[in-house]
């Protein structure tokens, strides 16, 4: 739905924008939405339907933004990327629906050599001061606690926890329902369901809580821990023993941390404790 205008007030059927919001001709704002006082608005924009930015939020660049989504004041969302390789390229940020993005989060376009989109999925919490970098891959139902921060192509797989505080080098692959504590470091991927803490990132178990809440078979959490055990003190090398657990296991769990160890990586991985 486009923006029109009379007495230079921004006005679009069925949503609400502010007379004190800036949005930019060309911009398309969706049904229901509404767009709060001091809110910039770029001219590549597509806002979804039913999405409330609530005041001083700046979107930019060809940014997309899914349904049902809310954005609280002072976020920063779709402007260029923080990488000095970066020469105006066009590029884009997709976030998806349902997301809650929170007071002074940033959220950058990708990069040409990046591939060129900075991917956000769905149902996920963006607790203030958080930032995702450039080019990085964010799934679904991800929760980063405040000050957390993505580095660029870094990849996210669904139900992620991102604890306060804490950093995650570019590069770096975070497997599904894995869980970082707060004020770590990660520097190397992190297999599905892990566990890491400390400040320079040890994988230390298994996100015992996350299965538990999520309905996971006990026989599943059972099958998991001994794997963990076997990747951590088996015989030959990291890899080795993960390729030996994906000939022996009858667990889906187990079969998808195996398959994300043997996936391609551009950093190590960090082995169990």
């Amino acid at each position: 739905m486009r923006i029109h205008r009379h007495d230079g007030i921004a006005r679009v059927t069925a949503a609400v924008i502010h007379p004190g919001a800036i949005v930019e001709e060309g911009a398309v704002i969706g049904a229901g939405s509404y767009i709060g006082p001091f809110c910039h608005i770029g001219p590549e924009v597509t806002i979804g339907e039913r999405v409330t930015l609530k005041s001083h939020v700046v979107v930019a660049g060809e940014t997309s933004i899914g349904d049902d989504t809310m954005i609280f004041p002072f976020a920063v969302i779709g402007e260029v990327p923080q990488d000095l390789k970066f020469k105006g390229e066009k590029t884009r940020l997709e976030i998806g629906a349902r997301n809650r993005i929170r007071e002074h989060v940033t959220m950058n376009a990708g990069t040409e050599g990046g591939g060129g989109v900075t991917r956000v999925g769905n149902d996920g919490l963006f607790m203030a001061g958080c930032h995702v970098a450039h080019d990085a891959h964010i799934g679904d139902r991800v929760i980063l606690v405040n000050n957390s921060a993505i580095a660029g192509h870094c990849v996210l797989e669904d139900d992620v926890i991102v604890g306060g505080l804490s950093g995650v080098h570019q590069w770096v692959r975070i497997g599904r329902g894995a869980i970082i504590g707060a004020v770590t470091m990660v520097t190397n991927d992190v297999i599905p369901y892990g566990l890491v803490q400390a400040p320079r990132g040890e994988l230390d178990g298994l996100n015992l809580v996350g299965l538990k809440r999520r309905g996971v078979a006990r026989s599943d959490i059972t099958a998991m821990r001994a794997a963990f055990q076997m990747l951590a003190q088996g015989d030959g090398s990291f890899h080795e023993r993960a390729k030996r657990l994906g000939d022996e296991t009858d667990s889906q769990y187990v079969r998808e941390i195996v398959d994300f160890i043997m996936g391609e990586s551009d950093r190590s991985f960090l082995t169990p404790r």
